[in-house]
Order: structure tokens, then C-alpha cells, then sequence
């Protein structure tokens, strides 16, 4: 018995159809998102965010949002 293959453009297209349909677009959006890969140097994007903030201070705005 020989069963033929979809191409995979067409099984993603179905899929996201009956994940739309059944858990709603936000949720299939979120689903999705896990198997999607992000772009950039994440690492590289973080140590010049944050270059200027010490643990010390981390630290003391983390006690600073807790106390408002």
C-alpha cells in the first residue's frame, strides 16, 4: 500500500486551519511561535541593553518594584 505525501506548504496551511478554528488565532499564534526561529545575537542585543546596569543595581530595582 503506497499513500501519497502532501507537500508540507499544504499540510502546514491545513494545520494552522484546524489549530485556528479549534484553539482560536491567538493560541494557534502561540503555539507556533515555539517552533519559529528568532533572528539577531540575542546575547550581543542583551550586554548592550543592559552594559550600564550593575547586579547591585538589578538588585535594588528589583527591591524597588516589590516595595510599590
Amino acid at each position: 500500500m503506497k499513500i501519497k505525501t502532501k507537500p508540507l506548504t499544504e499540510i502546514t496551511q491545513i494545520a494552522t486551519h484546524i489549530l485556528s478554528r479549534e484553539m482560536g488565532i491567538t493560541n494557534t499564534i502561540s503555539f507556533v511561535n515555539q517552533f519559529t526561529t528568532g533572528y539577531g545575537d540575542y546575547t550581543k542585543k542583551r550586554e548592550k541593553q543592559f552594559s550600564d546596569l550593575s547586579l547591585e543595581g538589578i538588585v535594588t530595582e528589583i527591591k524597588e518594584m516589590r516595595e510599590r
